[in-house]
């Protein structure tokens, strides 16, 4: 059975760093995508960053120039710089991956760390 696991999440002040973290496992062939998500109280969920197998990525216009994916293969983990974090970043994160397993692609998600932005 695919797992996520993250870590890295937790409170820091605005202009403030951190770094989060997900690591799959369970029977994986390879990832096709790998990306993180967030979603604020009362919003909708929505795409902060993702890369996908070739290496080419995509971010959040909100997040440009302050976040940074990327990723180990070798060990089936992405991570998320998070620099100049402001309070609109606060939000639960979560990773997502679609990965390749003996029946065939399958998305998933971990299970979410808490970001909170606040002095």
């Amino acid at each position: 059975q695919v797992q996520l696991v993250e870590s890295g999440g937790g409170w820091v002040q605005p202009g403030g760093s951190l770094r989060l973290s997900c690591a799959a496992s369970g029977g994986i062939f390879s990832i096709r995508a790998m990306g993180w998500y967030r979603q604020a109280p009362g919003k909708q969920r929505e795409l902060v960053a993702n890369i996908i197998s070739g290496g080419n990525t995509n971010y959040a216009d909100s997040v440009k120039g302050r976040f940074t994916i990327s990723r180990d293969s070798a060990k089936n983990t992405v991570n998320l710089q998070m620099n100049s974090l402001k309070p609109d970043d606060t939000a639960v994160y979560y990773c997502n991956m679609m990965v390749l397993i003996t029946t065939g692609h399958l998305g998933v998600w971990g299970q979410g760390t808490l970001v909170t932005v606040s002095s």
